[in-house]
């Protein structure tokens, strides 16, 4: 007799390296199928443009024709992002309206569970001292959360009969990448850059933090229990702890240059509201041979958001999913920065930071 096939699990994104790496963590027991525009993986990749309704329909047809119409989840990763604050037409597009055109093309298969991966910053922030649940108000800052709230909204309005996890995850990092604003921060120190000593907000806030492994572990755990979920449900996915911008400089500083204490002054936010804006006007003037044709990091955005503040009560995800972080931010720093003296060329570049012309 011949064995049942393993279930199939659906991946959209695929080929960057988060859908790689959670392909590898569930391929001993599923069988993964991944969709994206191109890429290289070591399993069947269907390439497709989510956001052409045509070719969603088409690339799903295939996935039918190889592999059945029983599919146990749809991990959807596939999403637009960038750091700029604009509006993109990729949000609508792609964020928006490609989630939306996929689970309308996905209504004649028997999906067990769709899981979305969505953001902690679709919620309006908190204050020190206070923790975001999954209750807690929306209230995206910018652009790129409002196109993840958008899109949760467009799941609730086309899922249908198929059951629906959103994963609202923290900033990702490891032992050697991070979300770019860590980075920035930990590069500036690094150079003993003047703008290091300087922030527009309140130092005691901060934000959750996700280590990689942790948030492949949520993910293996909602797909194995995609059965014991409720058929619409929602999970926050991060440390509890948000670490104070204040007590990050020192820690960075410390590991970095030995200093205990890193001084930080904070800047009005006006002040660096027109600081940053006069930067971002006057870089096209600026020679390549000094900025390297690089438009700077902090936006005017950004200083809008100095104060927001996102600590997470994970314990929703710790009653449906059993998952509780087994990593802490402040733990890992010492391996973050033994990294970058290790071999500083290689850390910049994986963080896509702009090397200092001291290392290049």
């Amino acid at each position: 007799m011949m064995a049942e096939p393993s279930p199939l699990v659906l991946i959209t994104g695929a080929a960057g390296n988060l859908g790689r790496s959670i392909a590898d963590i569930l391929s001993d027991d599923y069988r993964i199928v991944g969709l994206d525009r191109q890429g290289e993986t070591d399993f069947p990749l269907i390439e497709v443009d989510l956001t052409d309704d045509e070719a969603i329909t088409a690339a799903l047809a295939q996935v039918r024709e190889r592999f059945g119409d029983h599919i146990a989840s749809v991990i959807h990763l596939a999403a637009y992002f960038d750091f700029s604050g604009e509006e993109h037409p990729l949000y609508s597009k792609l964020n928006v309206e490609g989630t939306r055109a996929l689970l309308q093309a996905l209504q004649p298969f028997q999906v067990e569970r769709f899981i979305h991966a969505s953001t902690m910053l679709v919620h309006a922030p908190t204050k020190p001292g206070q923790q975001i649940d999954e209750a807690s108000p929306i209230g995206p800052r910018w652009a790129y959360p409002q196109s993840k709230a958008e899109a949760e909204a467009a799941i609730g309005e086309e899922a249908g009969s198929i059951p629906f996890l959103i994963l609202r995850l923290a900033g990702v990092y490891d032992e050697e990448t991070m979300v770019p604003t860590l980075a920035h921060q930990i590069a500036r120190i690094f150079e003993r850059d003047i703008q290091s000593h300087f922030y527009s907000g309140a130092t005691d806030v901060g934000q959750s933090m996700l280590h990689r492994e942790d948030m492949l572990d949520a993910f293996r755990r909602a797909v194995d229990r995609r059965d014991d979920l409720e058929r619409r449900e929602t999970l926050l996915i991060g440390e509890p702890d948000a670490v104070g911008y204040d007590r990050l400089q020192d820690v960075i500083g410390a590991l970095i240059h030995g200093r205990e204490q890193w001084t930080t002054l904070r800047l009005p936010m006006p002040v660096a509201a027109a600081g940053a804006w006069v930067q971002e006007k006057l870089e096209p003037l600026i020679p390549d041979a000094i900025d390297k044709g690089e438009a700077p990091f902090v936006k005017p955005f950004m200083i809008r958001l100095a104060d927001d503040h996102y600590a997470l009560d994970v314990s929703r995800a710790r009653k449906r999913l059993g998952w509780v972080p087994r990593h802490r931010l402040l733990d890992t720093l010492p391996a973050m920065v033994a990294a970058l003296k290790r071999c500083p060329v290689e850390w910049y570049e994986k963080n896509n930071v702009t090397a200092p012309e001291s290392l290049t």
